[in-house]
């Protein structure tokens, strides 16, 4: 967890840096398509196995080579995508988790973390499910709004900084809610690892 911590961070740093400096646009292109590629790499890779991953990898290092300058001078354009992407499908999976007769998303969560679920507990966890879903898909239009409304420097600090102060404050209000309505005591550290992991 402290290297993710670390990880997140730096990343946070660079991309904000990348952003707004006008002689760092390589950097900042890097980080905002870098990650969309090694994403795509890793899921050939799994689902249609290493010669689809390598091949995919291959192609992205051919078009990178080829399309670099115009990514460098338009990569907040990735940037928007990545992070419009991200909270938007993190907020599709809380979503779906509360239709079709599926377990919500904290609920799975919370068993997992703390074994089998009491009616109240169940109860709240899809309460939690719905207001989590709600918060990512209103992160998700901000960052969007923002995009074209403000500066680059205003929104590369808010989708770098603020946003995941937004997402630390909302899950320690969760977390102090468990622990008063539900009796919860689980270590923090624990419910964190869980949420990030699954395990």
């Amino acid at each position: 967890m402290i290297v993710a911590a670390i990880f997140i961070v730096a990343y946070a740093v660079l991309s904000y840096y990348g952003s707004t400096e006008s002689g760092s646009k390589g950097l900042g292109a890097a980080l905002s398509i870098g990650p969309l590629l090694v994403i795509a790499a890793v899921l050939n890779w799994r689902w249609f196995g290493w010669k689809a991953g390598l091949i995919a990898i291959l192609l992205s290092a051919g078009m990178l080579y080829f399309w670099w300058p115009a990514l460098k001078n338009h990569y907040e354009w990735a940037d928007l995508v990545q992070q419009c992407g991200a909270y938007a499908l993190v907020a599709i999976s809380f979503a779906r988790s509360l239709f079709g007769g599926q377990v919500p998303l904290c609920s799975q969560l919370t068993e997992k973390l703390h074994g089998p679920l009491s009616v109240k507990e169940l109860t709240y966890t899809r309460y939690a499910t719905i207001v989590w879903a709600f918060f990512y898909s209103s992160l998700t239009g901000i960052i969007l709004v923002l995009f074209f409304l403000t500066s680059m420097k205003f929104w590369s600090m808010f989708v770098n900084f603020v946003s995941f102060g937004l997402i630390a404050l909302l899950f320690l209000i969760d977390h102090g809610i468990r622990r008063v309505l539900l009796g919860r005591t689980g270590n923090i550290f624990a419910a964190i690892r869980q949420s990030l992991t699954g395990s």
